[in-house]
């Protein structure tokens, strides 16, 4: 297959790109709401809002030699893939990346934000309605769950059995590479100190603020540890609030905050190197590719207990967990990082562990060819017998 990613402009403006040797295509989009200010539609960008772009659909409608077609978001746009595969016969997959079934009321409702006020009004549910969003799942020739934790919701919604949990991957070389001295001598980080780092976006649901409450109490314990917090900011009134609580807690010389490193960034692979354990405080995460990443370089991690985490990280053999709602997660938090520094051993064998566990089950070799799987019974299904090759779309949101 010759893949092609097709996609809005929500946060690169750029019409071509070629990535990894892949063929990227970003078009105009809109959100079917009046009276949003720019900072709404940025609000929306950031946290993969509910868009829908009829130029993506026209480019996908007159294509040709299209195979299959692998929609990575549901709503208007997995709306959009649905109606070009019923209008032209392609068979398409759909990814849930934890936004269905397992994701918290309040986080919902935290997307939703940029869309309530008194001089807007949501007209998508007419567009909704023509493009069948609410049957793309139902429709779709075999559905995809990152995380188990969906997986076993979607198995027990679904009126059908075409559904797999398909993790998502990682490239373990990468993650080895990294520098840790190049790291800490680039951000100030002392050689002996102990770094706990966080690489996550900084929004409400990625908790972080609970990580640094912890942090200022082992800091009562052990002056030497540095928190690194490393991540782009998609909620900037939460990124506000961590911010008060450095400058509350005086906690500036403790803290490296990193707001813009992207994925191909040396910082960030150094990152993982220099870290003695990487924590992931999230209150609601479907999966959690950062552990993957940990683990690839070797790392503890130390995670909430919920969503795709509870079946990724074994507690005591590759990883910690606690409970976010708990009242007491703060103190639980605390106890595992001392747990961690008073036994590297501990530390080194959950980081062994874990990569033995990337090894086993998470690198991209091994993902792809269950994936090719997936796309022959989604062939098969639609179109018996057929052997004809063709491009791959997969049609995306970010966020």
């Amino acid at each position: 297959m010759s893949p092609e990613i097709v996609t809005s402009k929500a946060l690169d403006h750029r019409d071509e790109q070629i990535y990894q040797g892949i063929p990227v295509r970003r078009f105009s989009h809109l959100y079917p709401c009046t009276g949003l200010s720019r900072e709404d539609r940025h609000q929306l960008d950031r946290k993969g809002g509910n868009l829908v772009s009829f130029p993506l659909m026209h480019y996908l409608w007159k294509q040709e030699n299209i195979r299959i077609l692998h929609a990575h978001s549901l709503k208007r746009l997995g709306g959009v893939v649905r109606t070009i595969s019923k209008i032209r016969n392609i068979p398409y997959v759909v990814t849930l990346h934890g936004g269905f079934f397992d994701v918290p009321e309040e986080e919902t409702e935290n997307i939703k934000r940029p869309l309530r006020g008194w001089n807007k009004f949501e007209w998508g549910k007419i567009p909704g309605a023509i493009l069948g969003s609410h049957r793309v799942m139902q429709d779709a020739d075999w559905v995809l769950c990152v995380g188990e934790s969906e997986f076993k919701k979607a198995k027990n919604m679904l009126g059908h059995d075409r559904i797999s949990c398909l993790p998502n991957g990682v490239d373990e070389r990468k993650f080895r590479s990294g520098y840790n001295s190049a790291f800490r001598e680039k951000f100030g980080i002392p050689t002996d100190a102990y770094v706990i780092t966080c690489i996550s976006r900084i929004d409400y649901q990625k908790n972080q603020k609970i990580l640094v409450e912890a942090f200022t109490e082992l800091l009562k314990l052990d002056s030497n540890s540095i928190l690194v917090l490393a991540g782009s900011v998609t909620h900037p009134v939460y990124a506000g609030e961590i911010r008060e609580c450095i400058e509350k807690w005086d906690l500036a010389g403790k803290i490296r905050w990193l707001p813009g490193l992207s994925n191909d960034s040396e910082d960030l692979i150094n990152a993982f190197q220099a870290a003695d354990v990487m924590v992931l405080p999230s209150i609601h995460e479907p999966f959690g590719i950062v552990v993957l990443e940990a683990w690839s370089a070797g790392k503890p991690v130390i995670v909430s207990n919920t969503g795709g985490l509870k079946s990724l990280v074994t507690h005591g053999e590759n990883g910690l967990k606690f409970e976010p709602r708990s009242a007491d997660a703060k103190g639980q938090i605390l106890r595992h990082i001392l747990r961690l520094q008073g036994d590297r051993d501990l530390g080194t064998k959950l980081g062994m562990n874990g990569r033995e566990a990337v090894r086993r089950h998470y690198s991209w070799s091994q993902i792809r060819a269950k994936l090719d799987k997936i796309y022959d019974h989604a062939v098969e299904r639609r179109v018996r017998g057929s052997g004809s090759a063709g491009r791959t779309f997969f049609p995306v949101t970010q966020g």
